[in-house]
């Protein structure tokens, strides 16, 4: 009878306290990307769309890391000065998938060609010296 008792009680705590930490998982692995209230627009359309694989910093994000994702590092400057304004453009417009990376999702259906253009000068500025 004791261990019986003793059971529901182990079931009453560890039953809310598994919900809990799943919801926080869950909270953690689907929740956007926080937005300052005094970002600029192109700083909120790139934390909106592109910090979730590439992290605020440009370096890549963790979540990235989980779904087995390499989003390329956009503070490197080497790198990104071998790329033209114009394959930025089409990478982000289009997506990745006509150019052998797959993971990076295309961006024209829900940005104009102007929050592109100012998308890549903001890419840009994350490579840039400081």
């Amino acid at each position: 009878m004791l261990r019986r008792v003793k059971a529901k009680w182990l079931l009453v705590i560890l039953a809310p306290t598994l919900l809990l930490l799943a919801g926080s998982v869950l909270v953690l692995m689907f929740r956007p990307h926080p937005v300052p209230k005094t970002a600029t627009a192109v700083q909120r359309t790139y934390l909106t769309r592109c910090a979730t694989c590439h992290a605020a910093n440009g370096r890549g994000s963790w979540r990235a890391t989980i779904y087995f994702i390499q989003p390329g590092d956009l503070t490197d400057r080497e790198a990104m000065a071998r790329l033209s304004d114009d394959y930025l453009f089409g990478i982000i417009k289009d997506g990745g998938a006509t150019i052998g990376k797959p993971g990076m999702p295309a961006f024209g259906y829900h940005l104009t060609d102007p929050e592109i253009r100012a998308l890549v000068a903001h890419v840009r500025a994350l490579s840039a010296p400081r």
